[in-house]
């Protein structure tokens, strides 16, 4: 016989707050990467987007495709 265990009000927010924080460590990594790249842009490429542009599309999608060896991840989106 298999026995359920119940969740409760605290569990569910244990679960919320849980994930809310690996979102926020997410968001917070993502904007201070997006600071860095914007300050070697004014830095050493004089404003140009451009190249951190490229190769920020080239290192995610390295990112994506080398654990697997494919690119199902995009699919997801």
């Amino acid at each position: 016989m298999m026995f359920f265990k119940r969740k409760t009000i605290l569990d569910t927010l244990f679960y919320f707050a849980k994930s809310l924080s690996v979102v926020i460590g997410l968001v917070m990594i993502w904007r201070g990467i997006w600071y860095v790249l914007d300050f070697v842009d004014f830095t050493w490429l004089g404003g140009n987007h451009i190249f951190t542009a490229i190769g920020g599309i080239i290192a995610g999608l390295a990112i994506l495709y080398i654990p697997n060896k494919n690119l199902h991840e995009i699919e997801k989106l």
